[in-house]
């Protein structure tokens, strides 16, 4: 190589280096450019590197491909370089010539080298940072995930462009229940296409990233709310790869906006105010958008101190057992009661939406539920014990407990080591809304069948898999709820007395004894026994009692039922 063409080799040398730590937006294309200049000058024709992730992607044929330069030419490779990183990952680099070009001297194969190793660590290094990025800002399924979201609150808070944006979280609705319809791989499309729709609606200054699951974040430009919220309510979404298939998609969304003097510090500053809102929406019925207001701020205060109060409350124990008579409408006896949770402070009851939707928030009500089926069986023990009229009693587990792994055993130990026998402690639980839950609790079910426990379903119609769940699970007790109930004014034609009517009728079918819940009139009674449902709970014939009261009631043993001479 002549003096002239040495010295042009090392001042693109230079330059090289300068586009390597180069960080501007075009370096790339710096980098080509002064690539492609060395390339002429060592009459390469051709330069590729290949990246892959392991040297398993490699066995694969799974990587990037970047072409430095081509000049188009009809090519033979003249050398080839491959390096394996500390991490494992590959780069492979080769260079070509033209057909019929000579061989390269000794000194253009070392200064060809020399250009090889450095694009090679370039890029391994580049792809390592992207490799990092990709790891620390973005889930397994590519979405960003919570970093991204709390780097962006960052540098928004840092440029002072954070205050008056709007800030949501939201989970898709039913998405289990979806996934069960069209299949994970139908079901994965569609949550993708969703989260299109909603990054476009949100607009390249703005952003939506996945907490988990089906649990998403977003934060925009206030003047996208409307938009956001318009495909949040519910938007037909493509499931399959062709868009031909579409299913409604939507979300229950908690809406936080940032007020202008707000002040972001940590993550917690917006999930705080979204998670509640959220959650309001998720388990509030009707309304699935929930938007933040000041007076969330005392609800989470009232949280908070109900939270503070429990453990020493329950220690005191402030948490007291009614009993609810559980009735045979033919006959007026009693037959049954279920053991209801009332919170006397400071002689006044504390209503149970009060503090148990607070204790659901947490393993709290697990305790409490424990300390309910406890007194539950020192009462049936003693009254086992003086000879009185004893009766089954049902006590309600919250879903929570479905987590518990070991807990068929801890029900049993509660029961046994207050040798009550087993016939008289009924179970009952609530529908499930996902697939592992249905699992634990078919288990759960199955366990205390085994043990000669009563299991019944509460607010059975309330899910979305009832059949399913009577279908799959051995209960004794189906309990109908109030709302299937047909009132007063309703028609034998109401959709709710033919449903009542279908309910019941398929539980005697199958041999499940049936309770209707929330029996306040004659009328209703008359509807039960024109329907064969024998047994019936609510205020016609007793709201829940304090002990003595029941107690006073299970003496006389029976109710006078006035239609009884029909």
């Amino acid at each position: 190589m002549d003096n002239e063409k040495l010295l042009q080799y090392y001042v693109l040398l230079e330059k090289l280096a300068d586009a390597m730590f180069d960080d501007s937006p075009d370096n790339i294309e710096k980098l080509k450019k002064v690539l492609a200049q060395l390339c002429k000058l060592l009459r390469i024709s051709k330069g590729v590197t290949r990246y892959f992730k392991s040297p398993a992607h490699e066995a694969r044929d799974k990587g990037d491909t970047i072409v430095c330069y081509d000049s188009g030419e009809k090519s033979v490779i003249a050398m080839e370089m491959r390096i394996v990183t500390r991490t494992l990952s590959v780069a492979h680099c080769m260079v070509y010539m033209a057909e019929g070009e000579p061989p390269l001297e000794d000194d253009e194969k070392e200064k060809v080298k020399r250009i090889m190793r450095a694009t090679l660590n370039y890029i391994t290094r580049n792809r390592l940072q992207d490799y990092v990025e990709r790891m620390t800002f973005f889930d397994d399924a590519g979405y960003p995930n919570l970093q991204s979201f709390t780097r962006y609150l960052s540098q928004h808070a840092a440029d002072g462009t954070l205050a008056g944006q709007t800030t949501v979280h939201f989970n898709l609705r039913h998405f289990t229940l979806i996934n069960q319809e069209i299949g994970r791989n139908g079901g994965d499309i569609a949550m993708r296409n969703y989260y299109d729709k909603i990054a476009a609606a949100v607009g390249e200054g703005g952003i939506v990233c996945r907490v988990g699951g089906d649990s998403f974040v977003a934060a925009f430009a206030h003047d996208r709310t409307e938009a956001v919220l318009d495909i949040l309510r519910g938007a037909p979404t493509a499931y399959d790869l062709q868009n031909t298939k579409r299913i409604m998609v939507s979300a229950c969304v908690g809406v936080f906006v940032l007020p202008e003097d707000f002040e972001f510090r940590t993550l917690s500053d917006v999930m705080d105010k979204l998670l509640p809102c959220s959650r309001a929406a998720r388990d509030g019925g009707q309304e699935t958008i929930v938007v933040y207001n000041n007076n969330m701020a005392a609800g989470k205060e009232k949280v908070m101190r109900i939270q503070q109060l429990f453990p020493q409350a329950l220690e005191n124990g402030e948490f007291k057992v009614f009993y609810q008579p559980k009735i045979d409408i033919e006959t007026g006896e009693i037959v049954g009661a279920e053991a209801l949770c009332r919170w006397i402070r400071e002689d006044r009851i504390v209503p149970p939406m009060e503090f148990i939707p607070v204790l659901e928030q947490n393993t709290d009500i697990c305790k409490l539920d424990f300390h309910m089926l406890e007194m539950a069986c020192k009462d049936i023990r003693r009254w086992l014990d003086e000879g009185k009229q004893v009766v089954r009693v049902s006590v309600n587990l919250s879903r929570k407990h479905m987590m518990d792994v070991d807990l068929l055993e801890h029900i049993l130990k509660i029961i046994d080591d207050n040798n009550v026998p087993h016939e008289y402690i009924e179970i009952e639980l609530t529908e499930t809304t996902t697939d592992v839950e249905f699992k634990d609790l078919k288990r759960v079910v199955n366990g205390l069948q085994r043990a000669g426990i009563y299991t019944s379903v509460d607010d059975f119609g309330m899910g979305y898999s009832s059949l399913k769940l009577i279908r799959e699970i051995p209960w004794n007790v189906l309990k109908v709820d109030k709302s299937f109930l047909p009132v007063d004014n309703d028609s034998e034609q109401s959709t709710r007395s033919i449903m009542f009517k279908y309910v019941v009728a398929m539980a005697r079918a199958l041999g499940l004894e049936t309770i209707a819940e929330g029996v306040e009139t004659e009328n209703q009674v008359d509807i039960l026994r024109n329907n064969r449902c024998s047994l019936a709970q609510g205020f016609l014939f007793d709201k829940p009692l304090p002990l003595e009261q029941f107690e006073d009631r299970l003496e006389k043993h029976r109710y006078e039922m006035k239609s009884d001479h029909h």
